[in-house]
């Protein structure tokens, strides 16, 4: 089995070596670098090429949002998990709009720590698409309420466009953080089907997991705050 190469980004000396010790002890897990800025950790992703890289977010100098956005623009294949101290703050958000694959409570159990790590270093993410619609509806105000986004956004998205009428229903149900299986149960098809359209619309819309697709739902009006 090849080990699932971790780099390592925090600010505090202890934490990295606290997130060594639990990660070297696992036979599927090697640590192959730390850094203690976004702006070192965005060197050490280019020379080490991690498959996931566990960020901090508060960190002086480059903060771990702008370096993730760095690090994955540079390395579409590496994932990012974002380490936060307080659960569904805003950094957390952040975090996951610059493309993070989820986040992580710093004092997370070692078999969470683990589980998540194994999750996005197999695509998938590492934080279910309900909490992600609960922080975007916590931050509701940072976000577009016309259909509109910062990027090329709102309904008008290019993106969007290219997907089926089927396609589109998935993506708006993948933005209200639905399950295959309740995906299925809405539209009487199989987990089987379901688990195919979702692929294609993940892929046409270049996101990297369904957590992903429900950010993007958000920013471009396809998925409303409740209430």
């Amino acid at each position: 089995m090849t080990p699932v190469r971790v780099l390592l980004v925090d600010d505090q000396a202890l934490i990295r070596m606290g997130f060594r010790m639990i990660l070297t002890a696992e036979d599927d897990m090697e640590v192959v670098g730390e850094a203690h800025d976004g702006a070192s950790a965005l060197v050490q992703a280019r020379a080490l090429r991690p498959d996931v890289v566990l960020m901090d977010v508060r960190m002086p100098g480059t903060d771990g949002i702008r370096a993730t956005e760095q690090v994955l623009a540079e390395l579409p294949d590496t994932r990012v998990l974002i380490l936060t101290t307080f659960d569904l703050d805003e950094y957390a958000f952040a975090g996951l709009r610059a493309g993070a694959s989820g986040f992580l409570l710093k004092d997370a159990r070692p078999a969470d720590l683990l589980a998540a790590i194994r999750s996005v270093a197999a695509g998938d993410a590492a934080v279910s698409p309900r909490v992600t619609r609960r922080m975007l509806e916590m931050f509701a105000d940072d976000l577009p309420t016309d259909g509109t986004s910062p990027g090329p956004g709102g309904q008008d998205d290019p993106r969007l466009a290219d997907l089926t009428a089927r396609e589109h229903e998935i993506f708006a149900a993948l933005g209200e953080g639905l399950s295959n299986a309740e995906i299925a149960e809405r539209f009487v098809l199989s987990e089987a089907t379901v688990k195919t359209h979702v692929g294609r619309v993940l892929g046409k819309l270049g996101l990297r997991d369904r957590v992903q697709a429900v950010v993007l739902a958000y920013e471009t009006g396809v998925a409303k705050p409740a209430g």
